[in-house]
């Protein structure tokens, strides 16, 4: 039996999957549609849930890299408390990060290294950031400086304290 019309093998291929040109189907569109119309609403209304959200999340980037900075802490063996031999200065920025001249002076009569770790704080206290800084070779009566230096874009107004300062 003989057909009439193209045969396979002269038909024109027809674009495979990986080539089709996508489109949004009709159900994203819809879901999209949806989306929108609720973050609207949640933001005209003054829900706040978008915000606290937000919040949120960074509440728990922030908590993270605080437990992160503690863990290093703990990495320091023979450490003895030194936050009194430590002070941080005033912070600013310095690109897109906030910094803060940190001073550590070495009141022992033998060199000394210093693992300080440094919170960044807002207006309110809330924490924003927490670093790991080692100032090293600070030479006995003597006073070094290093810079901290914000994993992040901190924005408003913020200050630098020391949270823990170990002499090794």
């Amino acid at each position: 039996m003989s057909r009439t019309g193209p045969t396979r093998a002269t038909r024109p291929k027809r674009p495979t999957r990986a080539t089709r040109a996508t489109r949004p189907t009709r159900a994203t569109g819809i879901a999209l549609s949806l989306a929108a119309a609720t973050a609207l609403a949640l933001t005209s209304t003054g829900c706040d849930t978008v915000s606290d959200t937000a919040g949120d999340i960074v509440s728990s980037a922030t908590a993270a890299v605080a437990s992160a900075a503690e863990e290093k802490m703990n990495e320091v063996k023979d450490g003895v408390n030194a936050t009194a031999d430590v002070k941080a200065g005033g912070t600013s920025t310095d690109g897109d990060r906030t910094v803060a001249e940190i001073t550590a002076t070495n009141p022992k009569d033998k060199n000394a290294d210093y693992t300080i770790m440094v919170n960044f704080r807002d207006d309110s206290g809330n924490l924003l950031d927490a670093v790991v800084l080692n100032i090293n070779g600070v030479e006995p009566g003597a006073s070094k400086s290093g810079t901290a230096r914000s994993n992040r874009t901190l924005s408003g107004s913020t200050t630098a304290e020391i949270a823990q300062a170990l002499r090794h």
